[in-house]
């Protein structure tokens, strides 16, 4: 397998020297960022998540902070979801989409103060974005990437281990909730949240120079814990039904095919740029929509293109991400599936590199 080669325009993290030391085998590139995609084997690293709690550099969640008087305005306009009763201390998983309702993130909005937030990004330029409305609307906002990388700690452990470092207090933490606590004398804002569903915290990290105390001190008030260095965990996210931009989505798609139309308040976001667009496919309905897909046979080859979902010989749709899973004893997707056929039950063909496979789809994920 050929190897990434290092350069400026390919940034390590504060968390780098750690990652390394725990002995990464392989990273992918996420907003222009080193991200661990495995430790001991994928396999071996799902099986610890679910059983003991683990240390995640997500540095590459790279935050748009934007601030001044027109900062609310502002973050209205990105999203059809309604945060008028948002309230400083909340966190909120917000579809950002374009003029035509297309998605161009899947990001969580921290709101810090009325007039200060954090936008948490997936991978993608959205910062540009941001910045060309802001200058378009004429807004009284400041926008720039912080010097703030997020640090996740998850697994059914996690309230221990975080209690051990931050104090009996993280335990009072609500789901997508943050409170200031404080390491080494500063204040670091700690969300109950992350890109798994074993539970745990994101820690926003501001300063990257306290990112490796705060690494080691995990790891040092965890090791009775079998506390570990982990990632984002292929098949736990798509077990948890967890989609990836630019794998599962792009603009080409708009919330309600991926799923998210709960995320979209059409009716009373007023000022989300792409409005009109979504309160035609809201009505209308969608006619794709993603699933959840059972793939039967051996274990799958990685999914490194669309699968193509066959249905007597016609394409209905693709599959984006799949893995074996050892808890279900079977290979689990996320595919999206034409209305035609994303109905429980639908047996399809999914053309895999290995050859043509049985497929079913799924009234909902696994967990």
């Amino acid at each position: 397998m050929a190897l990434i080669s290092p350069s400026r325009r390919l940034r390590r993290t504060p968390f780098s020297d750690g990652v390394e030391a725990a002995g990464v085998k392989a990273y992918t590139v996420y907003n222009h960022m080193l991200l661990p995609t495995v430790f001991r084997s994928v396999q071996e690293d799902y099986r610890h998540l679910k059983e003991a709690v683990q240390v995640w550099d997500v540095a590459c969640e790279r935050q748009v902070e934007v601030r001044g008087p027109d900062a609310g305005r502002l973050v209205q306009l990105l999203t059809p979801r309604d945060l008028r009763s948002m309230q400083p201390g909340q966190c909120y998983y917000i579809p950002i989409v374009d003029e035509t309702g297309g998605m161009l993130n899947d990001p969580v909005a921290v709101k810090l103060t009325e007039d200060r937030w954090w936008i948490s990004i997936a991978d993608s330029d959205l910062l540009y974005w941001i910045k060309g409305l802001a200058y378009g609307y004429r807004l009284d906002v400041l926008i720039d990437e912080p010097d703030v990388s997020p640090l996740a700690v998850q697994g059914p452990r996690a309230d221990d281990l975080m209690a051990q470092v931050f104090g009996e207090q993280v335990r009072q933490i609500r789901f997508f909730r943050f409170v200031p606590l404080n390491f080494q004398g500063r204040d670091l804002v700690v969300a109950r949240s992350g890109y798994s569903k074993q539970g745990g915290f994101e820690i926003y990290v501001e300063g990257e120079d306290i990112g490796m105390p705060l690494w080691n001190a995990l790891m040092e008030a965890g090791k009775s814990m079998d506390v570990h260095a982990g990632c984002p965990n292929l098949i736990e996210r798509i077990e948890a039904g967890l989609l990836s931009y630019g794998n599962d989505m792009t603009d080409n798609n708009t919330p309600h095919e991926c799923g998210l139309g709960r995320f979209c308040n059409t009716q009373t976001a007023i000022g989300c740029i792409g409005r009109d667009a979504l309160l035609r496919v809201a009505a209308e309905g969608p006619v794709k929509q993603i699933r959840a897909i059972s793939i039967d046979g051996d274990p799958v080859p990685a999914c490194d293109r669309y699968w193509q979902l066959l249905a007597d010989g016609k394409v209905v749709g693709r599959v984006s991400s799949a893995a074996w899973s050892p808890d279900f004893d079977t290979n689990v997707a996320i595919g999206m599936v034409r209305m035609t056929h994303w109905d429980e039950g639908n047996e399809l063909i999914v053309e895999t590199p290995d050859g043509a496979r049985q497929a079913t789809v799924q009234e909902k994920f696994w967990i």
